[in-house]
This record gives structure tokens, sequence and C-alpha cells, in this order.
């Protein structure tokens, strides 16, 4: 075989990245039955090897030239950070073009949570994010979206039978609609993870068309908007996509997808002091909050370096919700996670080249 042809093969797909129907047809193409798929499905998502070797079920055949069919290649863990608790633990992947992305791990009481990246980096700009400082490298594939979900898993060894996952690491999951859907239905697969919608969770700072599309889609997925501001005045300033899809588009889309979905939007809403936090943005934050099936979630910005922003004091982020509690239908304040190892909100990607801890 020529130099050329060998060049002009092309490598097997990830696992990770195809539906089991895809799968299946892979393997009709070898003359394999479309059970094989399910078969190892339940291998990989429900028993969690990561070699066909051990695939008892499979024929010989099948298990020697897997790697034909597919890869079961996981990103390398790079760096992975813990905080001293051992409650949240920031992993960077490096990825078969050596780029690199974040995703976290959080324990809290009650749940463990995987925030999963999209994309390499953001091109939104939002000014008190981390990633937008970055710019945007690539998008992510469906496959390499999975695979967060089984590196942190790994780490865990799967103690946790029920988990949340939250669109909400690096990148605009809206902007990279395609393999966000492709992903979450593979995660959703009853023959793999079995996830249920409800536990997932799309965060957007405001692509408005695809948050439609998303709605499409038939699934009660949770649904966050990045509002951070009240007027498009200072919205445009703080998250620069407002320019293109002002308040009231957003709104009317969020409002859409609450009613379609039957699940109450969350308003995710960054707290810089002197900013964003004063009497009338809380009055304004509760007019809207009250016009859509929604939620409140105050998050107490988390530094970034190089950023001139400012958090509240603990003073001024309850006088915030205090204000807000008998005005608004519902109100949470995050409680900061990873802050230690820049894994916190708006923080991924601030300090990427840090050793493993």
């Amino acid at each position: 075989m020529s130099a050329h042809s060998l060049a002009s093969i092309s490598p097997p797909p990830s696992l990770f990245g195809l539906s089991r129907a895809a799968l299946a047809a892979r393997l009709a193409d070898r003359g394999m039955p479309a059970y094989r798929a399910d078969q190892i499905f339940g291998w990989v998502y429900q028993k969690h090897h990561r070699s066909a070797d051990r695939m008892l079920n499979l024929p010989a055949p099948l298990r020697d030239g897997f790697h034909e069919v597919c890869s079961l290649a996981l990103p390398e863990v790079v760096s992975l950070r813990s905080t001293s608790d051992q409650s949240t633990h920031k992993f960077a992947l490096g990825l078969a073009d050596h780029a690199r992305v974040e995703c976290v791990s959080m324990r809290a009481e009650r749940r463990l949570t995987f925030c999963l990246s999209s994309q390499v980096g953001c091109a939104l700009g939002c000014t008190f994010c981390a990633t937008g400082l970055m710019g945007l490298t690539r998008n992510l594939s469906a496959g390499e979206i999975v695979a967060q979900v089984l590196v942190m898993g790994d780490f865990h060894a799967w103690r946790d039978a029920r988990f949340n996952l939250v669109f909400m690491g690096m990148g605009e999951p809206l902007a990279n609609f395609g393999p966000l859907v492709d992903a979450i239905h593979v995660l959703r697969d009853a023959k793999g993870l079995g996830l249920g919608a409800r536990r997932i969770t799309v965060s957007t700072s405001g692509v408005v068309p695809h948050i439609g599309r998303l709605a499409d889609q038939g699934l009660p997925l949770g649904l966050a908007i990045s509002l951070h501001a009240t007027t498009d005045e200072l919205r445009n300033r703080l998250v620069p996509i407002n320019r293109r899809w002002p308040l009231a588009e957003l709104l009317d889309a969020a409002r859409a997808y609450g009613r379609h979905t039957g699940r109450r939007v969350t308003l995710e809403y960054t707290l810089l002091a002197g900013v964003n936090d004063g009497p009338e943005d809380a009055a304004r934050l509760a007019a809207i909050a009250r016009r859509l099936p929604s939620k409140i979630n105050l998050i107490p910005y988390n530094p970034v370096p190089g950023m001139a922003w400012k958090r509240p004091t603990q003073e001024a982020i309850e006088a915030f919700a205090e204000r807000l509690y008998p005005i608004a239908p519902a109100v949470t304040v995050r409680k900061t996670l990873g802050g230690e190892i820049w894994a916190a909100c708006g923080q991924l990607g601030a300090a990427s080249d840090a050793s493993e801890a």
C-alpha cells in the first residue's frame, strides 16, 4: 500500500461519539448483528470497561478487531487539582490534537455534579469570565463531551448511581449545538448510562435561535440563562452577545422554552460589587423572574486574575438576596465550590497550566 493510501485511511471514530444505532451500522458493515451494539454499550457504560478484551460475550474476531470498529481511548488527564476538602476536582484533559479542555466534579451534601465543557475556549467574550479571555480554539466533538463524563466517573469509581450534569464549563453550549445534542442522546441511552433529562442542565449566554431548537428536542432538559444584568445597556457591556439578541428576545425565548418543556428556567446572575448588586437591580431582576416560569440563582463573583471586578461583601450578597425573597418566585445563592483551585464558575482556563495537586 502506498504512503498516500496509508495517509488517506481515516482512524476509527471514538465510540463515545456514536449513538447505539450508529455503532450498530458500523457493526453491520462487518456482518455483525445489531444486538452486539447493545452488548458493547452495556460493557462500556454500565460495566465501565475500557478495553474489548474483557467483553466476553462478544465473538473473538470482534474483540480482536475492535480497534478497527471504533476507539475506546479516553483523553489523558494532564492535570488534576483537588480542593483541600476533596469536594471539588478540576480535570485538565489533553485532546488528540493537543488542545486542552477543563471539566469539574463537585460533591455537595446530597449529590455529585459534573460540570462539562462544550468548546476549547469561548468566542463570546463575557467580560468577567476567564474562558472568554482565551477566545475560541474549536468546538468539541460529541465524543469529547461524553468522554469528560467517563473520565470523571472513572475517577470517582462510579460510586454515585445518580449524578447531575451541567453544561456550564468552557464554551457556549448552544454555539456547538449538533455535538451537544448528540452527546446528550448518547448519555441518555437506556442501554448506556441512562441519564434522565431532568438531571441535565444546559447553560447559555443567549443564543436565542438555538433555545427554540433545544426545546424542539422534546426533552425536559434544564435551561440556565446567563443573565447577569437587567438592562440592555449593562448587559451589552458584560455579555456582548446581548448586542445581537437583546434582553427582550432572550426572555421571550426563555419563556417559550419553559412553557414548551414544563421546566422552570434558571436565571443565573453573577453579583459584581458596585455594578449590578443595587436595590434597583434586585427590583428589575424580580420583575423579570415573575414574567417567566423561572428561578433565580445568585452567583457571587469568583475572582479571575487580571480582571478588575470585585466580589460583593457577604453582607451585600445577603442584602441583595433578602430584597428578592419576598418579590421573586424562587431564589438561591450558589455556594462557591472550587475557588481555591480556579474551578468555580467563570474561572475555567484561568490557571490551566497549574501543576497537578
